[in-house]
């Protein structure tokens, strides 16, 4: 695989890829490459199935080197623009190579262990991570504490003083851990400060699954998956190495999520949505009421594709992102569910009542599409933020 560099990334750790160039040679190489990387599996298949696909589908781009772009050469990359790495995740979800909500974690939790891992220990995981020989998971949300993540209470306590404790000991309870029955490690929130202390209170550890006392009890979604999991550790042992940044620092490692939560990942779902849009096109009646309510869903995606674009480059230009990544997860809620919705609409009874193939695709998308208002953040959540630190509405308590 060839491609060009401007001059000045020879003086550059991170090479000046052009992104139209590497775009159009990664789909050169997907379609020469399709017989290769196309599933296994019967559709709609299972959840085991489109694990299987997708660690497949990694291995086979990492040993081509695709998975290495974008990511930094002090854990195996091959260095340039992180937005190298998002078209990569943008054209396998638009191939239907890979589900995104899935093969998104990898933006979530490398970024994280390349930041806040002692370096050592991230050169040994992350290439373990893109080739699809592991998977990890984000050990965040609790049962009383979904959008108020300070609020968390699993427990880390050190055996002995926690300066200099060689091991930590967790209690407590996770709750929709994405993928955790799948899992080898996890990227762990725990409480170490007093149980007042919120935010300033919190360490981050990257736990191995297979840790004694980890017990991990899958939950069924409304579309019938098991993608979620409850996870409980019990005197779960974890080495002082493990500590993922500071001290009491975990909330940094928590909100340095955010921005590749809310820019690579989803430049991926729009990849997905259009897909499900054309597809749309492609069965739905060629009449007026048709032509309006896919405009209707087209509009909503251009909208959220050109604000999640605009948000990509100010990531990679290191721009701290914050709060204004709200409207983009509002968009993308928005749109994910419009999309939907026009299938219900204009295919009458196959979300309902259709047990074709393409029935239970259907509806176990829609269905799925009813979460997105309420993951990664809630609307209700994301409308405040907006309101009071954008807008500055409302009281300033």
């Amino acid at each position: 695989m060839r491609m060009a560099f401007s001059k000045d990334s020879m003086h550059d750790s991170r090479p000046a890829i052009d992104i139209a160039e590497y775009r159009a040679e990664l789909h050169r190489w997907l379609d020469a490459h399709h017989e290769e990387l196309a599933p296994r599996y019967s559709a709609p298949g299972t959840l085991d199935d489109h694990i299987a696909q997708m660690q497949r589908v990694k291995s086979i781009l990492f040993e081509a080197g695709w998975m290495q772009f974008g990511w930094p050469e002090r854990v195996g990359g091959r260095g340039g623009s992180p937005m190298l790495r998002t078209e990569l995740g943008a054209a396998i979800a638009g191939r239907d190579l890979t589900d995104p909500g899935l093969y998104s974690l990898i933006e979530v939790l490398a970024p994280t262990l390349i930041d806040f891992a002692p370096p050592e220990l991230a050169a040994e995981v992350v290439p373990r991570l893109l080739s699809g020989a592991e998977i990890w998971c984000q050990g965040f949300s609790e049962p009383d504490s979904g959008s108020d993540l300070a609020s968390l209470r699993c427990r880390a306590v050190p055996e002995g003083d926690a300066r200099t404790a060689s091991t930590w000991v967790i209690n407590g309870q996770k709750v929709w851990t994405s993928l955790a029955q799948y899992s080898d490690r996890c990227v762990l929130l725990t409480r170490t400060g007093p149980a007042d202390s919120r935010h300033r209170g919190i360490t981050a550890f990257f736990v191995d699954m297979d840790t004694p006392g980890i017990t991990v009890a899958p939950l069924e979604m409304i579309n019938g998956e098991q993608e979620f999991a409850e996870v409980y550790f019990d005197d779960v042992a974890v080495p002082a190495d493990r500590m993922l940044g500071e001290l009491n620092g975990g909330w940094a490692v928590a909100m340095s999520i955010l921005p590749y939560e809310r820019s690579s990942c989803f430049w991926q779902r729009i990849a997905y949505l259009y897909r499900r849009l054309q597809r749309l096109v492609d069965v739905a009646p060629d009449d007026d009421r048709a032509a309006e309510v896919v405009g209707n869903a087209f509009l909503q995606l251009h909208a959220l594709r050109a604000r999640s674009r605009a948000t990509q480059h100010r990531l990679a230009a290191g721009a701290t992102l914050g709060a204004e990544t709200s409207i983009d997860k509002v968009l993308v809620a928005t749109a994910e569910q419009t999309t939907y919705d026009a299938v219900r609409r204009l295919l009458s009874g196959i979300v309902e009542m259709d047990d074709s193939v393409a029935g239970e695709m259907w509806r176990s998308e829609y269905l799925y599409s009813r979460a997105s208002t309420i993951y990664g953040g809630t609307l209700e959540v994301q409308r405040d933020i907006i309101a009071r630190r954008l807008l500055e509405l409302g009281s300033a308590e």
